[in-house]
């Protein structure tokens, strides 16, 4: 079952490094937003930050989804590697 076909109320886990950013792409604005908080506290945690820059997770959510449009078959992860700053 895709992400997009699942109910709003379902609880579920989503495994970043399998998501495609087809799938991605095509899950509603508001999930896609929490996956992009989740991106922030994920690399924020990498690099040891305590701080969260708002216009950082702005920026970050628009480059992946603009590089998910253009490689559809990568994972979100890959999206995330390549273009979180």
């Amino acid at each position: 079952m895709g992400i997009g076909l699942l109910p709003a109320n379902a609880q579920v886990i989503l495994d970043l490094s399998q998501v495609t950013c087809g799938q991605f792409l095509k899950i509603d604005a508001e999930r896609q937003a929490l996956v992009g908080w989740w991106m922030s506290g994920y690399f924020s945690a990498t690099k040891n930050l305590n701080e969260l820059d708002l216009r950082y997770v702005k920026r970050n959510a628009k480059v992946v989804t603009e590089y998910c449009k253009k490689n559809k078959s990568n994972t979100v992860m890959i999206a995330m590697q390549k273009n979180w700053r």
